[in-house]
Order: structure tokens, then sequence, then C-alpha cells
């Protein structure tokens, strides 16, 4: 998987490979049919492909004479694991901060009158 522990999340920092997961998202494509619905060329879409391939986020197998292109169930369960690891630690964090009593020698000002509380 991707390195730093990110889940595969720094393979789609590049706009064109995460346009290219997102269409990947919705249906199974070709090359040629990425390249029709993005700005770039058929070898560039390929880059992209062998990078998120080899990220384990795509898989790709040979259908007649063409390669049909689809998310990787694991790489983006994998994915959305270290999402849901992420968001849960913010949650936590926010949690831990409400609940915390105010710090002694904290004087809250009200905002309007610019006096203490």
């Amino acid at each position: 998987m991707a390195a730093y522990g990110d889940g595969g999340l720094g393979l789609l920092g590049d706009p064109s490979r995460r346009a290219i997961f997102e269409l990947l998202a919705r249906r199974a494509c070709s090359v040629q049919e990425l390249a029709d619905a993005l700005p770039i060329s058929r070898p560039a879409v390929s880059q992209h492909l062998r990078v998120l391939r080899e990220g384990g986020l795509v898989v790709s197998e040979a259908e007649g004479t063409r390669r049909i292109h689809r998310l990787d169930p694991a790489g983006v369960t994998a994915l959305r694991a270290w999402l849901d690891g992420v968001w849960s630690d913010a949650l936590t964090g926010f949690h831990k901060l409400a609940e915390a009593p105010p710090e002694v020698g904290d004087v809250s000002e009200d905002p309007l009158e610019g006096n203490p509380a």
C-alpha cells in the first residue's frame, strides 16, 4: 500500500489521478473511455492507472482486445479504514477539548463589550 500509512490517499493528490479514480468509482472503463472523458492523453491515463494499480487502488483485466480498469475493493476498503481512523482521532480530540474544564486563570471576555463575562 502507499507510504506513510495514508491508506492510498497520497495517490489521489494528483488532480488527474483523482479524476480517474472518481470515474472508475462510477463504472469500469478502458483507457480510451477515460481519455475521452478527461483533458489528458491516453499515455498519461495509462501512466496514472499504473500508479493507481501499483498503489492497490485499481485492478485491470483483459476483456477482448482491451483492458478494463476498475477500483480494487480491497484498496478502497483500506483507504476508507484509514480515513475512518483519522476521523475518529479528530472526533476524540474534539470531544476531549470540548469536555475539558477551563484552565485556572482563564478569563473569558465578552467579545462585544471587551469585558470579562
